[in-house]
Formats: C-alpha cells, structure tokens, sequence
C-alpha cells in the first residue's frame, strides 16, 4: 500500500517538487532536498527509505540520511503505540500522545542532523540540480513497474533477513538452557531478557518481561506487543502491573528511538558497506534512545509525575 501511493505521487511529477520545496529548509540541518523523500519513505518503513537513498548523488548526504531515516517513526511501531495509548490514556489524549511521539522522533532527527553537520559529516551539502517533471496523469504500467521493483528488492533482500531472526527468537523462546522445550517465563529468552533489564531499570521499567519483549522488538517493531501479550498470558490489562501512565509515555519514546529492526540494520549495512557501520547504527539508536528516555524519566520525576 505504501509503494502504491509513493509511486503514484512519483509518477504524477509531485515528488520532484516536494524535493524542491523542502531544499532550503533541509539544507538548515545540512542536507539537500533530495534527503526528503528517503525519510518520508520511512515513515512507512525504514527498510525503502535507506534502499531509496541510492537515488542521492553525494556520498555524504546518503550517508547522512541513512543514519537520520530510524529517527521516522515507522508504521511497525503503530501497534505498540496502539497498545500503551489504549492501556494508560483517556480516548481525548490518545491522538495527542501519538502526535507527539511522531514529532518527538522528527525533533531528535534534526538535533542529530546538527550534529553530524558540526563533527563527522562538516560541509555543504550538493546544489541542488533537478529537471522538474511536468505534472501528468499517473499511467497503470509504471506506477505497476515501480510498485514491482520496490517490493521485488524489499522482498528478496529484507524477507530473508527477518526470516532468520523469526527463527532465531522462536528458538530462544521456545527452549531453555538444557535445550528442553519450556514456557516462556523459563526459556533463554526470558534469562536473557532478565541480563537486560537492569539497564532498563533508571527508566522505570527494569521488569524482564519488559527486556525480553524489547529484545524480541529487533526482529519486527510488532513483535514487542505480541511478545508482551503471551508472558502477560494474554491479558494485556495486566500491563498496569508493570508500567504507570508516565513511565508507559517513557517507555514509549524508548521503542521510537531504539535500533531499528534487522532487516533495516541489513539494508544499511549494504547501503554503508560494512558491518562496522551498520552496528554503529545499532549501538548510536539505543544509546540515543537509551538518554533521551532517561532525560524524559529525570524531568518527570523533578515535576512530580513518578
């Protein structure tokens, strides 16, 4: 559905001018125009969004805005937002919350943008040189042919991945150390899970449920809720047990911020060229995630919300 309307939207000539009118103001952060369309693409999903940065011409913007592109938050994430808004807030204030995650994401995205502007990524960004498309019509062959080769890449290069993953966490979920079949609360996920959570402790949710279920998070964003569902026995009101209203909205701008799943850590290692890089992506989101989480948690706690 998201390559449908993007491809619509290429095909008519409309997102060569998006491009356009976003230059001046991307340029600000250090990017050219050009950076724009990845980073709406991973709105939907970050997987596209880095594979659409081959489009840019200069290194350093692609670059740049592979390593901005998990600061959207991606649909995968709906669920969990879905979730905890249900759980913690009044029907008036769920909108609101979700709101506020999205713009809370594109804030963090551009305080890093500066950043990598001033230290490892300095200069200007290419002048930008686009031949704008007339506006046309949109025809069934073309949007089709590039509906196809967005999914066809998506599909054979970050199917493969999450598939391995899914296994791999099954695995870990499903045994426990002497490799016999357990419950969930006793399997090596759950002892992992449990290793985990005293990091996760400074920002009120040091429960290993809560680990586990993030840990589980890395195959798929969906997964979290899913995994949380089955070690609450299916009884998410049960969540109350384990998170207050502000410690979920903590929690929350957690999973916005931490790594994004495998299969965009995949994609970005091709699109960066070495796995060094792509664990950098890994080890940055969390540790971002990991502080701003904390620094939300510390102006709570000062205002009287904890």
């Amino acid at each position: 559905t998201l390559f449908f309307f993007l491809s619509i939207l290429e095909d008519t000539g409309y997102m060569a001018r998006v491009a356009f009118v976003m230059d001046q103001l991307l340029r600000r952060v250090g990017l050219s125009g050009r950076s724009f369309v990845p980073m709406l693409i991973g709105f939907g999903c970050s997987v596209p969004a880095i594979m659409a940065t081959r489009t840019l011409s200069s290194d350093r913007d692609r670059k740049m805005t592979i390593l901005l592109t998990p600061f959207m938050s991606c649909s995968a994430k709906l669920p969990i937002y879905a979730l905890f808004t249900t759980a913690f807030f009044p029907r008036q204030w769920r909108a609101v919350v979700m709101v506020g995650l999205y713009l809370t994401g594109i804030v963090c995205g551009i305080l890093y943008a500066l950043v990598l502007k001033l230290t490892r990524y300095k200069g200007e960004p290419v002048p930008f040189v686009m031949e704008l498309p007339n506006y046309r019509f949109p025809s069934a062959r073309s949007v089709g042919q590039l509906i196809w080769e967005k999914a066809k890449d998506f599909l054979q290069k970050a199917f493969t991945i999450i598939f391995v993953a899914t296994v791999l966490i099954w695995f870990l979920q499903t045994f426990d150390t002497r490799l016999n079949v357990a419950a969930p609360d006793t399997s090596l996920l759950a002892l992992i899970g449990s290793w985990v959570a005293p990091i996760f402790k400074p920002l009120g949710f040091g429960d290993w449920r809560v680990s586990t279920a993030l840990i589980t998070g890395f195959t798929a964003k969906e997964s979290v809720v899913s995994t949380l569902t089955v070690l609450l026995g299916g009884d998410t009101a049960a969540l109350s047990t384990m998170f207050t209203p502000f410690t979920a909205v903590v929690f929350l701008v957690f999973t916005l911020l931490y790594t994004p799943c495998v299969a965009a850590v995949a994609a970005a290692k091709r699109e960066l060229g070495s796995a060094k890089a792509a664990a950098g992506v890994v080890v940055m989101q969390c540790g971002i995630a990991w502080v701003v989480a904390f620094v939300v948690h510390c102006i709570g706690t000062l205002l009287g919300f904890v």
